[in-house]
């Protein structure tokens, strides 16, 4: 059942990629506020997902997987006013380690799928009486990570995607992205097992963070019921950094001095 009160009470909201990590997060904390929410990824419904949250199989990369992503939110109860593109992958790699395959496996999950959603969804909010969409950004898509040279391009193009659909769609879409840093995922896990040094590796980005600890899914989903919910109202077109202060302060740490 629906909650019916909350910030999103009488609303539909759609979380790609919303099996696990972020996205689960995102999907619980929307419900939790009143949404109805519909959650996708490319697998079966992950049975941890919260009972508020209802399912449907699609890959973002495939247009017709997010027609029938958007043919499926029309059967939710309350009118359709928030998208959350969450859904991404990761590769480990530089550009000239990266493959073919490499480039059609994350290019299409990460740039392709959050512009099927975007052309899918923004009529829908339009014609809804207005909404908006939230976009999972990254710190990568500002500042290179190391051996990340696709992922790190995906996550620029959603940034400046981001942009384009609230200048082109507003006032009618609010488009944002949430940019995080380093959020103790399974993607957080697979970049710091890549390095030479993994324990060493994240002794040191954990050093470098001024909130003293690293980012829960659950922080993320916060930013993002915020930026969702009438509360945001005035703003769109922005790509909010949320890293525990990663980015904020010099690579020279005092212990080096």
């Amino acid at each position: 059942m629906t909650p019916s009160n909350g910030r999103f009470a009488g609303r539909a909201a759609i979380v790609t990629g919303a099996g696990r990590g972020i996205g689960r997060a995102v999907a619980a904390r929307l419900a939790q506020e009143g949404a109805a929410v519909l959650g996708c990824g490319r697998g079966a419904r992950p049975p941890d997902l919260p009972d508020g949250v209802a399912w449907q199989t699609a890959d973002v990369s495939a247009p017709d997987d997010v027609r029938t992503l958007r043919l499926e939110a029309g059967k939710l109860p309350g009118r359709i006013a928030v998208l959350v593109n969450n859904a991404g992958v990761q590769i480990e790699k530089t550009v000239t380690g990266s493959t073919d395959a490499d480039w059609d496996l994350l290019i299409g999950a990460n740039c392709r799928g959050v512009f099927n959603c975007c052309r899918e969804f923004v009529p829908v909010l339009e014609e809804s009486g207005g909404g908006a969409i939230v976009n999972i950004g990254s710190i990568a898509g500002r500042n290179a990570d190391f051996g990340m040279a696709l992922y790190n391009a995906s996550k620029g193009f959603v940034h400046a995607l981001t942009r384009a659909v609230a200048v082109d769609h507003g006032p009618a879409v609010r488009c944002n992205a949430v940019c995080p840093g380093w959020i103790m995922t399974g993607m957080a896990e697979a970049a710091f097992a890549a390095a030479d040094c993994p324990r060493a590796a994240e002794r040191d980005a954990l050093a470098r963070h001024p909130a003293g600890r690293f980012g829960k899914p659950e922080d993320i989903a916060a930013a993002v019921a915020w930026l969702a919910s009438d509360d945001a109202g005035f703003a769109t077109g922005q790509c909010f950094t949320l890293d525990g202060g990663l980015t904020a302060g010099s690579p020279v740490r005092p212990s080096l001095f």
